[in-house]
């Protein structure tokens, strides 16, 4: 079957590619920007990559006519506040009108589980888009979920943090809601099962695990599977803000998403009894069970998909290629050069950069970067690294993105996601048996100006020694 798969740069999208192409589906992936999608990651054959944005009509025409599903996966949860409920009505309504007039017969929306009157914005947005789907001339088939829990989710990575951070954790009172956790692996099998099943047609259905578990018992069960006692206190008086605050300080999560959690975990997410799984032959993972299997993809390494993926800086949203040239004009430069011994093992610790690996000299300085930036509202350092050793353009790296990462030549390029008067570049690239190291610095007005003669002193050292380290054999 030909499938058109949106989001497949997200977290959703990145687990069911590979389980369509399993099946031997043609699936057309639409991306906002080629360049940050590696194709050599399938190399079964099987995949089409289109660039499409579907807040761009003009772009849909990339869209071939004879798809016969589509999987609409688009969520803008990291947007702005005021922004991401408009956003997401228009790529719906967009989506809509081109795929129409395509000849395809159902569309599968992974949505949220809706059972309360009041619903948090997100909540409400879900909603808004699942309406607009409706009205259509496909059928429309609707999955809701609530909490996803598996290796590189959002929930998961969350929840994570707080226990491994947290041996005594002062929280509000919003961890005695309610929800029902659902594992990646069953939200996947459910995204295949309904495709092409004419019984879920023009059907909404909810899809959880087997428990209802409060927020608290998410934290103390993870406590228990990793063998941690954890103390958790609920305090009424923790306003909404100082939950996002919570949330944003301590884990690894933008405060944008934080806000939006927070007020999601404030409605309960209870599924309504359905007999999909059964129909479907699907069996629900216990949570504990979930945990488990997330840690297996985490010991071996494994881990193919990350909520850290999505975009989140605005300077990316035309794309990671208009940033790959990096700027030569009004812009200050670090450049070392080193001899490079081995240039293979050169390379494989430029691959390893970041993350548990560190950054070869003064960890503690960039640590301390991590924390000045968080404290102003940036990512911090606690994205990490997705593998210990891979690197594909577009994923998150600490405080950096990868724009490129191309082993055959030996440069790797990163562009700063840190809060800066200015844009950043930070690039590696072995050439002649010398590694190339050369730091960025487009400023923005005097401010950044400034700021580049403050740090200058530790760059210079910093760089200094980190590019000998990276050089040795």
């Amino acid at each position: 079957m030909k499938i058109l798969l949106t989001g497949v740069t997200g977290y959703i999208g990145q687990n069911l590619l590979p389980a369509l192409l399993a099946q031997g589906h043609m699936v057309i992936c639409c991306v906002r920007d080629v360049n940050r999608f590696d194709t050599t990651k399938y190399p079964g054959g099987g995949i089409e990559v289109i660039e499409v944005n579907f807040l761009k009509p003009s772009t849909l025409s990339a869209i071939p006519k004879d798809i016969e599903f589509a999987y609409y996966l688009i969520h803008s949860m990291s947007a702005a506040d005021e922004d991401f409920e408009q956003l997401e009505k228009e790529s719906a309504m967009n989506f809509k009108e081109y795929i129409e007039k395509t000849k395809v017969r159902q569309v599968i929306y992974l949505s949220g589980i809706v059972n309360e009157n009041i619903l948090s914005k997100h909540l409400q947005s879900r909603k808004g888009v699942e309406d607009i789907l409706a009205q259509s001339s496909f059928a429309l088939t609707t999955l809701r979920a609530g909490i996803i829990v598996g290796s590189g989710s959002a929930s998961f990575e969350i929840i994570r943090d707080l226990v491994e951070k947290l041996p005594i954790m002062i929280a509000p009172r919003w961890l005695k809601t309610k929800s029902q956790p659902i594992a990646i692996r069953n939200v996947v099998q459910f995204l295949t099962g309904v495709l092409n099943n004419s019984y879920t047609f023009k059907k909404s259905f909810d899809i959880g695990g087997p428990e209802i578990l409060t927020y608290k018992d998410l934290l103390l069960i993870y406590a228990r599977v990793r063998g941690l006692k954890r103390l958790i206190i609920t305090v009424p008086v923790m306003t909404p803000k100082l939950s996002s605050y919570w949330l944003y300080f301590v884990t690894s999560t933008s405060y944008t998403l934080a806000t939006h959690l927070v007020k999601s975990m404030r409605v309960e997410v209870i599924c309504r009894d359905n007999d999909l799984a059964e129909k479907l032959n699907i069996l629900p993972l216990t949570y504990e069970k979930s945990i488990q299997l997330a840690f297996n993809k985490i010991a071996t390494d494994s881990v193919g998909a990350s909520w850290t993926d999505a975009l989140s800086s605005h300077a990316l949203d035309e794309g990671i290629s208009k940033l790959m040239e990096v700027p030569t004009f009004g812009c200050y430069k670090d450049e070392r050069v080193n001899p490079v011994k081995n240039p293979e093992e050169t390379l494989h610790r430029i691959w390893s950069i970041g993350g548990q690996n560190g950054w070869y000299y003064a960890d503690w300085l960039w640590h301390i970067r991590g924390m000045l930036d968080k404290m102003a509202g940036g990512v911090g350092l606690r994205r990490g690294r997705k593998n210990a050793t891979q690197l594909h353009a577009g994923e998150a790296l600490d405080f950096w993105r990868v724009i490129d990462a191309n082993r055959e030549e030996k440069r790797l390029l990163l562009y700063a996601e840190m809060k800066l008067p200015g844009e950043a570049w930070l690039e590696f690239k072995i050439t002649d048996n010398q590694l190339i190291q050369t730091a960025t610095f487009r400023p923005l007005g005097l401010w950044g100006r400034m700021y580049w003669y403050a740090v200058l002193p530790f760059h210079g050292f910093i760089f200094k020694n980190m590019g000998k380290k990276l050089a040795e054999g």
